[in-house]
């Protein structure tokens, strides 16, 4: 460790980047490369050459370099696989073209792993992009025992942030030595001392998540992926010579080794990655771990259980394709060390190995971390329901949650506490967010459970997930985000001024916080902020329980007519809180059309009409001016539920309701535990 101890400080002088700069110049091999990257242009997209085979029509697997691109939200990852794919020639529909998946383009966020292969000077660089956000950490997991290495990429103006330890502590896991990039030095904020703190921070962090010897002494690059340039040195704006990825593509050349391959070993492949096509069924990708395989190939697929290694199918490559750049291409053959997609096997999934006949021996399975929360699915029963949706039994609601679970592993589905019931267990709000949200899309009609935290019990001690957050608020909203949090048994870990940010009154606090405390409080903070600031939040670990949370929402406005919504009632109810209607919606009894100003539920008729009388007319009250309601989107819904009401999702609208809709039976119902 003090070797370890030595390098941090000889990092963490000022001068860290020119010396370093000067000690590999010094070398004949360094300072040849250093003429070369010179003499790239921008224009050296036309350099990339195909990659050089090996006997038998596949890749030489010492040309082959494996690589995840890994980072916290926001810091510029699929920007810079946009920036990489064009520097080598790829043809680029649109900005951030690695995002295949609608909700991922609608909101700016990567949601699944995706592989793509670039050539790069007799090389073929397989680039995994992976996403940043904790929720979908099972997307990293999968993909990162499939590289060889890792480009970390760091925001230089905010630093290291929680997700940021969360996809380095997996990458360091496998035994990753990754390359820093530090992004965004471009902006007027980022100066040298800046990537300096930066960097000391990056190692920092390192060193606490024990990193090695060897991984502490990661190679450094500073970027502007928005503007498509890399640069060995800082710099606000290289030559217009150098203003390219040249110097990260030579980084990864130089520092990522190839992969350890026998190509004359049968065929064996982990299966990381699935996919469907109408056509050719599923689509297997993962990387070849032994071997070579060809189109035509008898293979079967095998799984190690309890009691052994399990065959799951026989059957023969029909199929064998590549990623290169946006586009999938055919080949016919591919050797170890190579990340492939194969068709021709319709019941191995991911984890499963397949190889040749005649190997018996199933390949090590992904770890994974385990869910935090859980929602129940089950089929939706109010009065309105059948109105929007196509899918709306309980089998097709099973069938589309069991075939998620396939191709996200960070998933898991069990029967429900109701017939027609699913509990589905994951890491994050936003994770099952997203899955309601594809399955509204599809034609689903469901109903939703509020989440709930997954507890543990260990030597008789109630343990429940807890979560870190990293805040960044201007000043005056600190004391909101400390009483907030603290209200919900979060705990402060440190706080102080944005590093690199000083002047201009923004605070960075680092909390701990129950998972459970976290339900809906992004919502709270970014209406309470008005999005001047953020929260980022990735799981800890298990530990003792905190006790109860503090009371977290009022009561609610619940419907007791059926029929249209009119203006005349809502007239009438806004004193009464806040609503989440507005006239010519529908309503049902049991419905919530808003919340109480007061903390217990509150029954309303929002459908009620004026009397008609001998001395006053039905009028269709065109002067009434109500304010405007709170619509509430998906995740935001998700959020303000409690535990005796439920979210009914249809194609075209989200409402709220409570669990038992008759009053009666609520009433009953209201001093029994909840399930």
């Amino acid at each position: 460790m003090a070797a370890a101890l030595l390098l941090r400080g000889l990092r963490s002088s000022a001068s860290r980047a020119h010396t370093h700069s000067l000690s590999h110049a010094s070398s004949p091999s360094a300072l040849g490369s250093s003429l070369l990257r010179r003499l790239y242009s921008s224009a050296a997209a036309s350099t990339a050459a195909s990659p050089a085979f090996a006997p038998g029509g596949v890749m030489d697997p010492s040309r082959i370099r494996n690589v995840a691109v890994i980072a916290h939200v926001d810091h510029g990852k699929t920007t810079l696989m946009d920036r990489l794919l064009r520097q080598c020639g790829a043809d680029i529909p649109h900005e951030r073209a690695m995002d295949s998946i609608s909700l991922e383009r609608e909101r700016g966020i990567t949601i699944a792993s995706k592989v793509t292969s670039v050539s790069w000077k007799d090389n073929e660089l397989n680039m995994v992009d992976t996403p940043g956000h904790a929720d979908f950490g099972g997307e990293v997991e999968r993909v990162v025992g499939m590289v060889e290495g890792a480009v970390l990429v760091v925001d230089a103006g905010e630093g290291p942030l929680a997700q940021t330890k969360f996809v380095l502590s997996k990458a360091l896991k496998y035994g990753l030595r990754p390359i820093l990039l530090l992004n965004k030095v471009d902006r007027p904020s980022v100066s040298e001392e800046t990537c300096n703190e930066v960097e000391s921070l990056v190692f920092d962090l390192f060193a606490n998540l024990g990193a090695t010897e060897e991984q502490l002494d990661f190679p450094v690059l500073y970027a502007s992926a928005k503007e498509g340039w890399a640069s060995l040195t800082f710099t606000k704006s290289p030559p217009d010579n150098a203003k390219n990825m040249s110097s990260l593509l030579d980084s990864i050349i130089q520092h990522v080794p190839s992969p350890k391959a026998d190509l004359e070993a049968p065929f064996q492949m982990l299966v990381s990655m699935m996919e469907r096509d109408f056509y050719l069924g599923r689509i297997l990708t993962g990387r070849v771990r032994s071997g070579v395989v060809r189109v035509g190939d008898k293979v079967h697929g095998l799984r190690s259980t309890d009691d052994g290694v399990q065959k799951i199918e026989d059957g023969k490559v029909v199929k064998l394709m590549k990623k290169k750049g946006t586009s999938m291409v055919t080949v016919e053959a591919a050797g170890a060390g190579d990340i492939i997609s194969m068709a021709g096997l319709a019941a191995p999934a991911i984890g499963h190995t397949v190889a040749n006949t005649e190997v018996l021996a199933a390949l090590p399975t992904i770890e994974l971390d385990p869910p935090t929360i859980s929602m129940t699915f089950g089929v939706n029963d109010s009065p309105l329901a059948g109105r929007d949706g196509t899918h709306l039994t309980g089998a097709k609601i099973g069938n589309r949650l069991m075939a998620e679970a396939e191709t996200n592993l960070a998933i898991n589905v069990l029967p429900g506490p109701l017939s027609e019931s699913y509990e589905v267990q994951g890491r994050g709000e936003l994770q099952l967010g997203i899955l309601i949200e594809n399955m509204r899309r599809e034609g689903f009609e469901l109903s939703v459970s509020p989440p709930k935290v997954m507890y543990k019990t260990e030597r008789g001690e109630r343990l429940e997930p807890i979560e870190e957050v990293t805040v960044e608020v201007d000043e005056e909203h600190v004391g909101f985000v400390l009483e907030t949090l603290t209200h919900r048994k979060g705990e402060v870990v440190d706080m102080g001024p944005v590093p690199g940010a000083a002047g201009t009154g923004r605070t960075r606090i680092f909390m701990t916080c129950p998972s459970r405390g976290l339900v809906g409080v992004k919502g709270i903070f970014s209406s309470f902020t008005r999005g001047t600031g953020f929260m980022h939040r990735a799981f800890q670990a298990y530990a003792k329980y905190r006790g109860p949370l503090g009371s977290v929402r009022k009561g609610v406005l619940i419907s007791v007519g059926k029929g249209l919504i009119t203006s005349h009632a809502l007239m009438s109810l806004e004193a009464r809180g806040i609503l989440f209607v507005s006239p010519g919606m529908e309503a049902y009894e049991g419905m919530i059309v808003g919340e109480h100003s007061r903390e217990s539920d509150l029954e309303v008729n929002p459908v009620r009409t004026k009397e008609l009388t001998n001395i006053r007319a039905p009028g269709k009250d065109e002067n009434v001016r109500l304010s405007p309601p709170r619509l509430m989107s998906l995740e935001e819904a998700i959020g303000y539920v409690a535990a005796d009401e439920l979210i009914e999702v249809t194609p075209k609208v989200v409402r709220l309701r409570k669990k038992y809709l008759d009053s009666t039976k609520r009433k009953m119902m209201k001093n029994k535990p909840m399930d």
